[in-house]
Parts: C-alpha cells; structure tokens; sequence
C-alpha cells in the first residue's frame, strides 16, 4: 500500500530500519512539512482505514466503522509474543492515561492461528490494558486480506511481525504512523490531542 511505502521512506530518511515483505506501488515520499503539529511520520492524505466485521476476545462484533467519530490507535499484535507486542501496548497505555479523554486502541491480530480469545484476555490482563485495547480476531485467510490492506505482515516461524502504530483520524482516515524506535508514550499522546482538537 502507498501509505506504508510512503511511512517507511520517511522513517528510513530518519535512520530508522523497519522490515517489510511483499511488493508495493511505488509512491511519492514526502517529507514531514515544516511546522507539523504531528512528531510521528505523516501519511498521504485521505487513506481510509480499510474497513473490517470480526470478533474481539469477548466474542462482540467489532468493525472500523463503529470507531468513525472519534480518534482510533491502530496496531498490530499477537498475545503469544515476549517481546515488541508488550512493550507495544504499554507504550500506548501510558498515551491513553496522558489524555483528557477516553480514546479507542484496537489490535489487530498478526497470528490468528493462536491468537484465541483466552489468549487475548491473558495478554491483555498482563499488561493491564483490559478494556483497553480491544482485539480484531478472525481466521487466517480473513486476517491475511486484512494486513494486505493495512499493508502489514503477519507473524510466522520465519519472520517477525511488522511492528506499526497508526493513528486514525475521527473521520476514518489514516494520518500518523509510528515505528517502535519512534514511539513514546508521550509522542502518541501529542499526536492524539491533535487529533481529538480537530474538528470533523
């Protein structure tokens, strides 16, 4: 997809490495704009979040048009993993807690074949953010058209996960994207607040 294509340019020019698989169209880079009000990487504009209807770890209908409205944190886990998924989820609890208001997080799952709802709820409680981080669960076929449209790869024995933060805006589209080197508590939360001062 042009918008990770474009993400990843920005965020090599700034000396960081993140991993990608599969072919994508070519796009223009452009450069974070003087005066940004955002810190994380800016996306081409009017991408729209592709849209979805699965289940989260409770077993309730969850798809992207519920979220319209309001902002959205947007990223890509597996309850299975010791590493980046942890670090993850605290990064965007700690930006949660900094805001004014409540703001939706929604996970994405990059290993349906073990991510079970159990497994969910136990990730989710280790890490306190139960009610938190609501889970897009679905089989692998489901979830494979999904992170081709998210352009993300899944988890598998070969190859880790690509590890990505989107921020979503109130109207659907993708706006700010994230890699791990870049994301702080902080930062997101910055960039969420504009988000929520925009208006619709």
């Amino acid at each position: 997809m042009l918008v990770t294509l474009v993400l990843l340019g920005l965020l090599s020019a700034a000396g960081i490495a993140v991993g990608i698989a599969g072919s994508r169209r070519a796009g223009t880079s452009t450069a974070e704009p003087p005066g940004s009000q955002f810190e994380g990487a800016i996306l081409p504009p009017r991408v729209r979040a592709p849209d979805f209807s699965l289940r989260d770890e409770n077993g309730r209908a969850i798809t992207m048009r519920e979220f319209r409205g309001r902002p959205l944190v947007v990223t890509f886990l597996y309850s299975h993993c010791k590493n980046t998924c942890p670090v993850e989820a605290q990064q965007i609890k700690g930006a949660l807690d900094d805001l004014s208001q409540p703001v939706p997080a929604l996970a994405v799952s990059v290993d349906p074949a073990n991510d079970t709802p159990a497994s969910v709820r136990r990730f989710n409680a280790e890490q306190n953010v139960t009610g938190r981080i609501r889970w897009a669960l679905g089989p692998p076929a489901v979830m494979r058209r999904l992170w081709k449209r998210f352009a993300v790869t899944g988890q598998s024995h070969v190859a880790e996960h690509m590890s990505l933060i989107l921020l979503v805006d109130r109207r659907g589209f993708e706006r700010v994207g994230f890699a791990p080197q870049q994301t702080t508590p902080e930062r997101l939360a910055h960039d969420i607040d504009v988000l929520l001062r925009e208006r619709s």
